[in-house]
């Protein structure tokens, strides 16, 4: 382990459990927040992109997803890394780190020249994301007096994760469909990348006016644990990425050895954990129920959540044939307006009604706009697909109020109704110096539940599309015939018919194995989070420690 320990004494028991004075909460929450914003936009600002990323740096079909899933989980699987840094020497410190490094890889991002430079810094982004996003979501803790203020800093910062990431799908399918900016020919992707550069800087730059600095507590770093954490979650994920690759599959023996190499560093993992002096996820901070609760209901839910958003933004441009990205982009901006409604309104509730209540609720409606979604147009007629494509139509006709509108705004609405009252119980009774380590298991959950959740989700929808296109190929090759299309055009019209009925079946496959994780989520929620409202507007007692 390597020793980060402060050249000042360590601070005694209970120093900082009080949030420090300041003249600026309201700009310090402005900059946080737009911290957050940054890093969770970019989990989805690259997804309506992610066509015109792969025909101009020549990247396949099946690794198109790694440019979302590689962030996400480069940011999860440091996230607890970036916690622990926080704690030992100063989370805004750490932060302003992390918002350089954050616009240095966006920077390379939007440079890149083909697959590798994108992916890597995809993964340079991830890490400078692990790095503030947990000091953002400590300083919260350690800036604002319990109680009414911090429910409704919490309820912001809670907000920016569902705002950032549908308006990152906005914001993405505007700057796609532009080709210049102020004169300068830029292909529109690549701003999705470069409009970071100038607001991380700023971010950093300004952290030291309106962010307090918190003690640095004496500690050693968990390289150990680190390592191994990080390196088994991405065996996880490739093994299920692989493993939805009709090349390679269950069987392949690069699959199954990732999968077992995973698992293996996971378990080495949580040994580790429980024999260091510096834990990097100390195991006692699930002892507490409620909390260990919240962990696995925000590792749940937002799975669902950013798997829905890659799987409908690729639904309405391939198969309705949305065009431009713009037009794609803004179909979600009324995600951003429920989750703010739902933020507001349970930030209000949390002070009156208990938190299982609220985010058993939401957890609840999301399920249902994610069933909702589910019962979009999947079993499609070859005859009618044929002929639609033939005459440059769409393979299906999207009704967006009836079919897109309602679900939107149900699962947005659950969203907000469920992440203020999960992050309040999440770092709830936390001691101050141990709060960048709750702050970074609860993003962990989130992010790695993302990056999880789509690898899952994924194999599941390429697995129902094989089986799709086997059934649905000599049909389509059958209306080619039938609609005497001409030789040289009909095989590719029926790959093209086959390959779009399959992603609708796999994708509204993906939303339906989607509903039952969030509905796995609201089990643990009702029966688990059984902590009061009353306490909530409470800080821990001096001396209580994690769990």
């Amino acid at each position: 382990m390597t020793d980060l320990s402060p050249a000042s004494p360590a601070p005694a028991q209970g120093e900082d459990a009080a949030p420090p004075a300041t003249r600026h909460l309201g700009w310090a929450l402005v900059l946080i927040s737009v911290a957050q914003l940054m890093v969770v936009l970019d989990a989805t600002i690259a997804n309506i992109a992610l066509p015109y990323i792969g025909a101009d740096l020549d990247i396949a079909e099946a690794n198109l997803s790694w440019i979302v899933t590689g962030y996400a989980l480069a940011f999860g699987g440091l996230l607890l890394l970036g916690g622990r840094l926080g704690d030992l020497l100063g989370r805004r410190r750490v932060l302003m780190a992390g918002l350089v490094i954050f616009a240095v890889a966006s920077l390379l991002g939007g440079l890149a020249t083909n697959e590798g430079l994108l992916l890597g810094a995809r993964g340079l982004q991830g890490l400078g994301a692990a790095l503030a996003s947990p000091a953002a979501l400590a300083l919260i803790t350690t800036t604002f007096p319990a109680g009414p203020a911090r429910n409704r800093a919490f309820a912001i910062y809670a907000a920016m994760s569902g705002i950032g990431a549908a308006f990152g799908l906005i914001l993405g399918g505007w700057l796609t469909g532009h080709s210049s900016f102020f004169g300068v020919d830029v292909e529109g992707w690549r701003m999705t990348f470069l409009i970071n550069v100038p607001i991380g800087i700023v971010a950093a730059l300004l952290a030291p006016r309106f962010l307090p600095e918190s003690a640095r507590h004496a500690g050693r770093l968990d390289v150990p644990g680190a390592a191994t954490g990080t390196l088994g979650l991405l065996g996880i994920v490739f093994g299920l990425t692989r493993a939805s690759e009709e090349a390679h599959g269950w069987g392949d023996t690069g699959t199954i050895a990732s999968l077992v190499a995973g698992v293996v560093l996971l378990a080495a993992f949580i040994v580790i954990e429980t024999r260091v002096s510096d834990p990097l996820m100390p195991i006692r901070i699930f002892a507490n129920r409620t909390r260990a609760a919240s962990f696995v209901a925000m590792m749940m839910v937002p799975a669902a959540m950013f798997a829905m958003f890659f799987f409908l933004s690729l639904y309405v441009q391939n198969l309705g044939g949305w065009e431009p990205p713009l037009e794609t982009g803004f179909a979600f901006l009324p995600f951003s307006i429920g989750i703010i409604v739902g933020a507001t309104l349970s930030s209000n509730l949390v002070n009156r009604i208990d938190p299982r209540f609220i985010a058993g609720t939401g957890t609840v409606l999301a399920a249902i706009a994610l069933f909702g979604f589910s019962r979009l147009p999947s079993d499609l007629a070859a005859g009618d697909v044929v002929s639609s494509l033939a005459s440059g139509g769409s393979a299906v006709d999207i009704d967006y109020v009836s079919s897109m509108l309602p679900y939107l705004l149900l699962m947005s609405f659950g969203m907000g109704l469920t992440f203020v009252p999960l992050t309040l119980t999440a770092v709830h009774h936390v001691r101050a110096e141990d709060s960048g380590i709750g702050s970074g298991v609860l993003n962990t959950m989130q992010q790695v539940g993302g990056a999880l959740g789509l690898a899952a989700l994924a194999t599941v929808a390429s697995h129902v599309a094989t089986n799709s296109a086997e059934t649905f190929g000599p049909q389509a090759g059958q209306a080619v015939a039938g609609a005497g299309v001409p030789a040289e055009q009909g095989a590719s019209l029926a790959q093209g018919a086959t390959q779009l009925a399959a992603f609708a079946d796999g994708s509204t496959t993906a939303f339906l194995v989607g509903t039952g994780l969030v509905l796995i989520g609201s089990v643990v929620v009702w029966l688990f989070v059984d902590v009061k409202h009353e306490e909530l507007a409470t800080d821990a007692p001096e001396g209580v420690h994690v769990g």
